[in-house]
């Protein structure tokens, strides 16, 4: 999952950061309303973390343009601005939820892992998919009562093909949603992924599950 955090302090830009990259999320993260709005326009982001005082304006107004525009990514708004007016207005302005600073990291996990499974409409902690069992808040896949040991960037991408189960994911997609903007990768990489991954859900003793669309990319029925 894709992660955007627009926030001009550092300390807290790269604290949480750090934080969510260590979770296995894919993080850009920008100081300012000018680069946030060019990458919510290029890029689907499953999750927002925004501030309002910013720099060059307030991000009230960047959300304001994203509604007004139909994008419907979920948004944290993350401010010292704490009064009922404040968080009273970015409700109306459409946020989806408001801490105030200073927070907890581990609220803002919990709190970013529900808006996610309210993206992709899931009614609780979990997903599966025959006798695959997905625990989205603790990150964690089962096969009965056996955990899976995948990598942070396995987990990730099984994670989207369960989300978004049936549909065609390309290559570009899938390193769109398990990578930031800043990271390096080879044009295999997916494919070694998807490797890796058939083989440890195989050796779990699971039929296979990933399907190849030749010429389109893949998918779990």
């Amino acid at each position: 999952m894709r992660i955007l955090i627009i926030e001009d302090q550092n300390l807290i830009g790269k604290a949480l950061k750090k934080g969510l990259v260590e979770e296995g999320y894919a993080v850009d993260w920008v100081t300012n309303l000018v680069d946030g709005l060019h990458l919510c326009r290029e890029i689907e982001y499953d999750t927002m973390v925004l501030d309002i005082m910013l720099p060059d304006g307030s991000g009230l107004d960047l959300l304001k343009e994203l509604r007004t525009a139909n994008l419907q990514t979920p948004v944290i708004i993350l401010s010292a601005k704490d009064t009922l007016a404040d968080k009273s207005l970015g409700f109306r302005m459409g946020t989806d939820d408001y801490m105030t600073k200073p927070f907890a990291f581990e609220e803002v996990l919990l709190r970013i892992a529900a808006l996610i499974r309210r993206k992709y409409q899931v009614y609780g902690q979990s997903m599966s998919v025959g006798d695959l069992e997905l625990d989205l808040s603790a990150r964690v896949a089962r096969v009965g009562d056996k955990v899976l040991r995948l990598t942070s960037k396995e987990f990730s991408i099984l994670e989207l093909f369960v989300l978004k189960r049936t549909k065609i994911l390309s290559r570009a997609k899938i390193a769109e949603h398990i990578y930031s903007d800043s990271a390096e990768q080879e044009s295999n990489v997916i494919d070694v992924f998807i490797n890796k991954l058939r083989r440890k859900l195989e050796t779990a003793g699971l039929p296979p599950l990933i399907e190849t669309i030749r010429g389109e990319g893949y998918t779990i029925r």
